[in-house]
Formats: C-alpha cells, sequence, structure tokens
C-alpha cells in the first residue's frame, strides 16, 4: 500500500466558484491520497458566498478559502504538483506558468455556477448541480489506480473523465 499523497491543482480563471468546490471537495473525501489547492488566472478575490453555502450544506469546511492566483504555485518553495486539472474553458485556454515536476493534466469542463443569471433559488440550484458534476467526477478520479496508471495512460483517463476521450473511444 502507498503512502504517497497525491498534490492536485484545480485551475479557473476567477478561482471563486468550480475550482474551490474542487479543492475543498477532493480535500475532505481524497482519503488521505490526496492534497488540493485551487486557484486561477485572474482571481477576482473573494470566494462565492453561493459556493460557500453549497460547502457548508455538503458538511464541508469552509474555513480559509481564498480566491488566488495561480502564480502562489509556480515559484520556488510552492507544493510541487502531481496533477494540474483546469475547470472551467476560459482557464483550459490560456497560457499557464511552467509547473516544476511536469505534473499531469487534464480539462474537466464545467459550467459557470456564478455567471448564472436569474432568481436566488436559480442560482443556487445552478451550484448545487455543479458541485454534484464537479462530486462525481472527483469520485471516479480518486478510484482510478493512479500508481498502475503511467505517462499517457493516466493522461488518457484524466482526458475521459473530462469527457474528452478521443474519437472512436469507447
Amino acid at each position: 500500500m502507498s503512502d504517497q499523497i497525491y498534490n492536485v491543482l484545480f485551475l479557473c480563471t476567477g478561482n471563486s466558484a468550480r475550482s474551490v468546490l474542487a479543492e475543498t471537495y477532493l480535500n475532505a473525501h481524497g482519503a488521505g491520497r490526496f492534497r488540493a489547492f485551487s486557484a486561477g488566472s485572474h482571481p477576482n478575490g473573494r470566494v462565492n458566498p453561493y459556493a460557500i453555502e453549497v460547502l457548508r450544506s455538503a458538511g464541508l469546511p469552509v474555513e480559509g478559502l481564498r480566491s488566488k492566483s495561480w502564480d502562489e504555485f509556480a515559484v520556488p518553495g510552492a507544493p510541487q504538483m502531481d496533477f494540474i486539472i483546469t475547470v472551467c474553458d476560459n482557464a483550459a485556454g490560456e497560457v499557464c506558468p511552467i509547473w516544476p515536476g511536469h505534473p499531469t493534466s487534464a480539462h474537466w469542463p464545467f459550467e459557470d455556477p456564478a455567471a448564472m443569471t436569474g432568481s436566488e433559488d436559480a442560482i443556487r440550484r445552478k451550484f448545487v448541480d455543479v458541485f454534484m458534476q464537479i462530486r462525481r467526477r472527483i469520485d471516479l478520479f480518486t478510484s482510478l489506480p493512479l500508481r498502475s496508471l503511467e505517462g499517457m495512460a493516466l493522461k488518457r483517463k484524466l482526458d475521459e473523465l473530462g469527457g474528452n476521450s478521443p474519437a472512436g473511444a469507447d
């Protein structure tokens, strides 16, 4: 049994909702095998209050959550990442910093609940829906036999989780 802890960085543009939801869920449910972080290319400076509400409703800790720049993870002394996962289309298309250690990267697109307009109930439902999608994807990710998957096989599995499987693949 390996005691390796995998570092995972979830990236989004504003680091206010999707990436924070993913970070918090993986830290709580990663079975001691994962340490999650989140950041944004252009952080907006605060975690979305609806994201905080959804996390609290799920019984997850919200203390210390903050919107931060991905630059914090590209400096000497920052944790070395094993996985970089973009969770929004904007961040996926941006030029990322050079990450030490050549982490495996993947893109898992989720609709931006912070862009939802309408009633407060509709916005809350959208946040819950996106959070449930993130939970399902992370649950699948944490069930992968990471130690036995190498290189391209691991990259392919992560891409499949994000709905990015090659044409014609099962």
